[in-house]
């Protein structure tokens, strides 16, 4: 709702209704494309109440990012930790397959929110729990994080060119005279029915998980079992 003058009422903007419309203007037209200004345009309200919320651009990327890590799942030591490093997994997946300018930012807040943190110390909470030494928590944070991160980068840059949703006329303009290991790929999996990058994220997210479990620092598989039947109350997973 605005006024006769294009300006939104008075005392209508709350953060949830900013950081809603700044995701709204970025994913019309991108991060790069976000200013205070441009904000305040798109909302119809002057820069001024922005700055009510927010003190600076950075600011608000702090918020967005914080609003991101909200929508991603929190791990629990309750349970065992590779289940729920594997849900934490698939969410940060979605959430980032959803946002993709999110990439960008994730992990570059030198101040990062309470949405952010929390979900930090989720993570570190569940390993440390399930009897992973500080090294080994390093470890496995840097390396599943690193896979999932990496993995949605490269859908976002498989789904700019259209490969999951056009794979054939994708390949068919690739010139594979001198690559017929790229030419046999193709013809044999890429264009084949049911073809999805995607479909090769659980794969890879159980061999990390299997490495993680073979770290040294690792708590025992028997030890792993004993924790999560005495967190669940209950038989341990397989």
């Amino acid at each position: 709702m605005s006024t006769p003058s294009g300006r939104a009422p008075r005392n209508t903007l709350s953060m949830e209704r900013l950081i809603d419309g700044a995701i709204a203007l970025i994913d019309e037209v991108g991060l790069d494309a976000l200013t205070v200004r441009t904000l305040a345009t798109r909302m119809g309200v002057t820069p001024m109440a922005l700055y009510h919320h927010v003190a600076n651009k950075d600011e608000l990327l702090n918020r967005l990012v914080d609003a991101v890590f909200a929508d991603v799942y929190a791990p629990t030591p309750r349970g065992a930790w590779s289940a729920e490093l594997a849900r934490r997994s698939r969410s940060l997946r979605t959430v980032l397959r959803e946002r993709p300018w999110a990439l960008r930012i994730m992990e570059s807040r030198p101040q990062p929110g309470p949405a952010t943190i929390a979900n930090h110390e989720a993570v570190l909470d569940c390993l440390r729990t399930a009897g992973f030494t500080w090294q080994a928590v390093a470890d496995a944070y840097a390396t599943l994080d690193a896979f999932v991160y990496g993995f949605a980068l490269q859908e976002s840059m498989l789904a700019a060119v259209d490969l999951d949703t056009d794979a054939e006329r994708v390949a068919a303009g690739m010139d594979l005279a001198a690559a017929p290991r790229m030419a046999e790929f193709a013809a044999a999996h890429v264009v084949a029915p049911g073809y999805a990058f995607g479909n090769s994220f659980e794969v890879g997210l159980g061999i990390v998980l299997d490495g993680i479990a073979r770290l040294p620092g690792a708590p025992e598989p028997d030890a792993q079992a004993r924790k999560a039947f005495e967190t669940t109350g209950g038989d341990a997973d397989d």
